[in-house]
């Protein structure tokens, strides 16, 4: 099932949930995760949270993905696995797409109307699919690598 994450992600987004959502939900299938915060905790994430044009919605779904898997449970717990990962996921984002920010990856401002007649007229939503896949993918490598 890990394998079909990423195309999962897709599933879920083209489903309805958006973009933070649908990596978060994936992520956490693939590992048998299930709670009913998922995916409450990750719709304000959505949109560049919350159409402010901040850090695009998949990569924040993806680093609360790392985090049920490498996070802490106590405050005497080391924050450095996950931060280690987390670290490494956005890198390499920010490799492939040449940004994290939802405004940039995107062209436009999802916060203005103008902005999402945009992303409509120019159909970004699959810009925004394939943001979901990437994440989900580089997030489960990473994943995998740490439990080696």
């Amino acid at each position: 099932m890990t394998e079909q994450a990423p195309q999962r992600s897709r599933e879920l987004f083209q489903s309805g949930f958006f973009c933070a959502e649908s990596v978060l939900l994936a992520l956490a299938e693939s590992r048998g995760i299930q709670s009913d915060l998922i995916p409450r905790i990750a719709t304000g994430f959505c949109s560049g949270v919350s159409r402010t044009g901040g850090m695009c919605g998949a990569l924040s779904g993806a680093i609360m993905g790392i985090g049920l898997v490498a996070g802490r449970n106590s405050p005497t717990e080391s924050l450095e696995p996950a931060y280690a990962l987390v670290q490494k996921l956005i890198d390499r984002f920010e490799k492939q797409y040449c940004s994290i920010n939802c405004r940039q990856l995107l062209g436009c401002d999802l916060g203005t109307d103008a902005g999402q007649r945009y992303f409509m007229e120019n159909q970004l939503i699959e810009s925004c699919w394939q943001y979901a896949e990437a994440a989900t993918s580089i997030a489960l490598s990473l994943i995998a690598g740490s439990h080696s």
